[in-house]
């Protein structure tokens, strides 16, 4: 498919001012930008300008991505058109782990996503950097088979692969050697340096996608030695943030002595996912839901995730952590977080990670009488055998981490006073997916009681968003089916996103990265967020090490242990996904 692009001369030109004289979008911008009024920094402030800017010669991509932009600084200025149309900076992107699994797997072909929309700015290298020794062509070939072409399969697909493959460089170093960072630095410089206008801005991102015990030693290099130093320096830290509240804490602390709290981008990708992105859409800008949400008509919410796998070969690493630290504390509590919080002042990023914060600490401590714990035991199903946990070769014998847990969790503020809010996450589950269900209070009072006999929770209202896969968000009603008589039946409205919307959902990692480079915080964990999350699970977490709790063993597939079932029937809660096939 062909494209179109156009030049916009610099203001020193005297082409510029003869263009701006000419175009009526111009003349108009002061009327458009009195009229419509955006939060700093949010991302409908920078959509706005990329329209303004790309329309003056061309419509505005389909999702919503400019053909060329700076990236703005961190003086926390807003996206303006002079940022736009000047492009006076150069983006350097090192993903430090560059040789692993994430990195080859979701990073590399985030950013050739973010390339082929027309999303990064068009002075632009990528470095990969890992101790492993490789060139530059050995590390094209391994992160081409990574590539793909899913985005409306466009015709010029393979030509843009080439031409993002080219702009990917490889240097090989320890990651604690301060001499490896500045030969790096050099390299860095030496792209920097080729772009045909002098004086540009040399921004630099830097992907952590290593193991957390070597965080402190990237980023001491790198601040010390590959810093940028006219432009901004910003470090994505992918989790685990810690174990507990202490190790956390040291590790914050840590990062500090060398970043900002503005230069810090702790990652969390489920808040990248297109329907948690729509949660706060959903809720405050539907009349429909905004007056339920509250203890008035919610029964409980359930926050729900399981994979239909087990660690198979990477326990190793699983085993330090576990499904609590790995899911709960941090996708599902955020989660939880921007489905509770209160109506933030603004979208600014500020704005809705400080009312997050509010909900956290507004929750009691995580007990351990409201945790369950599973670990998948082997099984056989259809004349294959599935292993166990601990038939992992990377994992303990002995090993007593759990693979399930669930837990009821409580928000001590007026809004949710006395509701449970029920987590639920698994491995070697029955099936695979993420979702948000909530239930809604019994009518009082039904007149149709008796068609539901005693079981009134099959007249419960539900709404569930589910987050993957097959993404869409579903309402539950009692409705009458066709017929004399009076039969009642459970109909969903359903909004099926693949239906509604045909055009493939950007991965989370292509969202989150696009936002590092423009210095949007939103979907971002602050530290005191950090700290208010560790500190609602640590109590819980210690107690099971120290008490060596046993978990119960749930047999490979199934739904998991009995124990998650009490767990809910305490509160009065059936789970949701019982009903799903």
């Amino acid at each position: 498919m062909a494209t179109h692009s156009m030049i916009i001369p610099s203001s020193s030109s005297s082409s510029s001012s003869s263009l701006a004289a000419a175009s009526p979008l111009r003349e108009a911008l002061p009327l458009f930008t009195k009229s419509l009024t955006f939060p700093r920094k949010s991302s409908f402030s920078r959509l706005r300008f990329r329209f303004f800017a790309e329309n003056l010669s061309q419509l505005h991509s389909s999702n919503g991505c400019p053909t060329n932009f700076a990236s703005l600084q961190d003086s926390g200025d807003n996206l303006t058109e002079e940022h736009v149309t000047k492009g006076k900076s150069t983006l350097s992107i090192t993903v430090v782990g560059a040789s692993g699994d994430l990195a080859k797997k979701k990073i590399f072909p985030a950013l050739f996503a973010l390339y082929y929309e027309g999303c990064l700015p068009q002075d632009f290298s990528v470095f990969g950097y890992a101790r492993t020794k490789l060139t530059h062509e050995e590390l094209r070939v391994m992160i081409s088979s990574t590539l793909t072409c899913r985005i409306d399969q466009k015709e010029n697909c393979v030509d843009k692969m080439d031409q993002f493959l080219k702009r990917c460089f490889y240097h090989s170093g320890q990651y604690n050697s301060e001499d490896d960072f500045a030969e790096l630095n050099i390299k860095l410089k030496e792209k920097e340096l080729k772009e045909k206008e002098a004086g540009k801005l040399s921004n630099r991102l830097y992907y952590l996608s290593i193991p957390p015990n070597i965080f402190v030693d990237v980023v001491r290099c790198a601040s010390l030695k590959a810093s940028s130093v006219n432009g901004w320096t910003r470090v994505i830290v992918e989790k685990p943030f810690g174990r507990d509240s202490e190790s956390s804490g040291e590790l914050t602390r840590c990062l500090k002595q060398y970043l900002t709290e503005e230069q810090i981008f702790r990652i969390d990708h489920y808040l990248g996912k297109e329907l948690v992105e729509n949660l706060s859409v959903l809720r405050f800008s539907n009349l429909v839901f905004e007056p339920l949400w509250s203890r008035n008509y919610i029964r409980n919410v359930q926050l729900i995730f399981s994979e239909d796998f087990g660690t198979e070969g990477r326990g190793g690493y699983f085993d330090q952590y576990g499904i609590i630290r790995d899911i709960m504390q941090n996708h599902l509590l955020q989660i939880l977080a921007l489905f509770a919080m209160e109506t933030p002042v603004s979208l600014d990023a500020e704005d809705i990670r400080s009312e997050k914060v509010k909900v956290l600490r507004s929750m009691k401590p995580l007990l351990l009488e409201d945790v369950i714990v599973g670990q998948y035991k082997g099984h056989s199903k259809g004349g294959k055998a599935y292993p166990g946990y601990t038939d992992d070769p990377t994992v303990p014998k002995r090993s007593l981490t759990p693979t399930f847990a669930a837990a009821a969790m409580f928000i001590n503020n007026a809004r949710w006073d006395g509701v449970p809010f029920l987590m639920k996450a698994g491995k070697a589950l029955h099936t695979r997916g993420a979702e948000i269900r909530v239930q809604f209070r019994h009518v009082p009072g039904n007149l149709y009681r008796k068609n539901f006999a005693t079981d009134l929770d099959k007249a419960t209202n539900e709404l569930v968003i589910r987050v993957q896969p097959d993404e869409g968000i579903y309402l539950r009603v009692n409705n009458k089916v066709p017929g004399l008589g009076m039969r009642l039946d459970r109909s969903d409205l359903n909004l099926l996103y693949r239906s509604r919307y045909p055009r493939e959902i950007p991965d989370a990692y292509e969202r989150l990265l696009l936002d590092a480079i423009e210095g949007e915080r939103r979907l971002f964990i602050r530290s005191d967020e950090l700290n208010a999350a560790w500190d609602l699970f640590t109590p819980a977490l210690k107690e099971l090490e120290e008490k060596k709790i046993e978990p119960e063993l749930y047999p490979y597939g199934s739904r998991g242990p009995v124990g998650a079932h009490y767990l809910a029937s305490k509160y009065n809660v059936r789970w949701g996904d019982l009903e799903e096939t």
